[in-house]
């Protein structure tokens, strides 16, 4: 038997959501499998990938928190980029060779800051190559490692916000606040585009997914020293499925009820009030799964969670 064989024979089910700081040069998947392996944990899966030369903020989900994962596809994001002007990459970020270069704009705080305006609210936005989107069944990012460029829809974003943080020489500093689907090195290049000259992502870091906070990440090198006591310990510090779906109104249940619920019936809700999707718990604490709210008042499951009661 290997050690993989080993480390997978050890493997038990693990529930819960870890907020980990990307470190930078590694992909989403290969930290992924790293926290996967201090945790001995059978299943696992993460949401809204950074490429491999960003940090920040990447949620984690084990077990039955895998669930909330295409929830959180949906949530918003912030970011803090480091854009340097004048210089344009095939990729859009540091990683890439440089394609082009030309003269950084003479424009001060205030002229940044009403091109900037432009930028916020809806907008439309081109892909980049460099991503994983599919054309014809075939990655983008394959595509254009074989120095192919095609077509590509653009697709409405929003930014609810963009604040300049530093401008100064060739490097600009952006905190973007953004709808799900946004390519912050599209959008360097896109602003640079609109002050006359072009730019490439030299730094990114995501700060917040959806309600989570920044203080509540660990990074790789703290989850490792955390797991030196043993695997309990890192799964001591994950957090509950249902802290991904803070922000969503909640539906609480008698046992009769939530048994109903989770056998796959929809069941009268009371209380009333909120529609459409919402958090649903038996009683006061117990975490229950997705539900669906009507105007009929009756509250139909659409994703259960065998979470231990």
């Amino acid at each position: 038997m290997t050690a993989n064989d080993g480390a997978r024979s050890t493997a038990v089910p693990v529930n819960g959501l870890l907020l980990l700081n990307k470190p930078a040069g590694i992909t989403s998947n290969q930290a992924l499998q790293k926290v996967k392996r201090l945790l001995r944990a059978k299943k696992a899966g993460h949401t809204g990938s950074l490429d491999p030369a960003a940090t920040g903020m990447l949620p984690l989900c084990f077990g039955e928190a895998t669930k909330v994962c295409a929830y959180l596809l949906e949530a918003d994001k912030t970011y803090r980029v480091v854009a340097r002007l004048g210089e344009a990459t095939n990729t859009g970020d540091a990683d890439g060779e440089i394609t082009e270069t030309a003269e950084v704009p003479d424009l001060d705080r205030r002229g940044w800051e009403q091109l900037l305006e432009k930028f916020r609210g809806e907008i439309e936005q081109v892909p980049p190559m460099f991503s994983a989107l599919k054309k014809d069944g075939k990655r983008l990012y394959e595509l254009a490692r074989k120095g192919l460029v095609v077509d590509r829809d653009a697709r409405r974003i929003r930014i609810h916000d963009i604040r300049l943080l530093e401008s100064s020489g060739n490097r600009l500093v952006l905190r973007v606040h953004c709808s799900k689907g946004t390519y912050i090195r599209t959008l360097v290049e896109d602003i640079a585009r609109a002050a006359g000259t072009v730019a490439h992502t030299a730094r990114l870091h995501r700060e917040t997914v959806g309600q989570f906070r920044a203080e509540d990440m660990l990074d790789l090198a703290g989850a490792e020293r955390v797991a030196e006591a043993g695997p309990e310990a890192l799964r001591a510090r994950l957090l509950p499925a249902d802290t991904a779906l803070s922000s969503w109104p909640d539906c609480h249940l008698p046992e009769d009820a939530a048994e109903r619920f989770c056998s796959g019936q929809a069941v009268a809700e009371a209380a009333g009030g909120a529609q459409g999707l919402v958090r649903v718990y038996a009683g006061e604490e117990r975490f229950l799964g997705v539900g669906q709210l009507g105007s009929d008042g009756m509250l139909a499951p659409r994703r259960i969670f065998r979470l231990a009661g």
